[in-house]
């Protein structure tokens, strides 16, 4: 009996050290945790109702992904990528989803195309709400289960990764209005992709990304301590 109510405990742990790690990543990705934010590992204890070295195991796991950046002294912070890794991390993103677009054609159906259409429908309907955390998350959803469809779980894994990446680039040197990718470059994507023609759809891609860092203003975003509680309440507000 005290096994397995040791064994409860430790999957109840874990299960709440997977949300507190999916709900700073979400914060992050959306901007809600902008580069440069203090991450506190007594307020985030307190806002999620876990010991500090709970938190700190949740922090180790995002600078893993590189996310969050860790400091003697200075604690952890949300990750703040430099100009040349900005740049390297689109230009990695065109390498890997340009490659892939033969093996999306390979294997595009219908319904494909369907659930893309669907998302661009969303992601311009956030954008007219003035709903930045939808807009950021349905545009990385786009260019996510676009690479899906070739099949190719270890690239779509890569794919989903850089995603997180660039939206960390995008809030440190995006425009304050700048939210995701252009939906009018999506609905490029779309119609090469209607049209199967492997070299169009190439270079509309390729133009997308190019766009992306064209408009970015490599200035640096100074440090933020946020409201925890308001951004996490929700969710976790028992915890408080």
């Amino acid at each position: 009996m005290t096994n397995k109510t040791g064994q409860h405990d430790a999957a109840r742990l874990q299960d709440k050290d997977e949300r507190i790690y999916q709900a700073l990543m979400t914060a992050i990705v959306e901007h809600q945790l902008p580069p440069g934010s203090k991450l506190p590992e007594e307020a985030l204890s307190g806002v999620f109702g876990v010991s500090r070295t709970g938190i700190r195991k949740v922090l180790q796991r995002l600078a893993a992904v590189q996310m969050v950046t860790l400091t003697p002294k200075r604690g952890a912070q949300v990750a703040t990528p430099g100009v040349d890794e900005a740049r390297e991390i689109f230009t990695t993103r065109s390498l890997i989803e340009c490659g892939n677009l033969p093996a999306v054609l390979a294997h595009l159906q219908p319904p494909h195309l369907v659930a893309l259409e669907q998302l661009i429908a969303q992601e311009n309907q956030a954008h007219a709400s003035h709903d930045g955390p939808a807009a950021i998350r349905l545009s990385a959803a786009f260019h996510i289960q676009l690479q899906a469809i070739s099949g190719n779980q270890v690239l779509t894994g890569m794919v989903t990764s850089l995603t997180q990446r660039s939206s960390l680039v995008i809030a440190a040197y995006g425009a304050p209005w700048q939210r995701g990718c252009r939906c009018d470059d999506h609905a490029t994507l779309l119609q090469r992709l209607r049209a199967r023609a492997l070299e169009p759809l190439t270079e509309a891609l390729q133009h997308h990304f190019d766009h992306i860092v064209s408009s970015l203003h490599f200035e640096r975003s100074g440090e933020t301590l946020p409201d925890f509680s308001r951004l996490f309440a929700a969710d976790f507000g028992a915890a408080s």
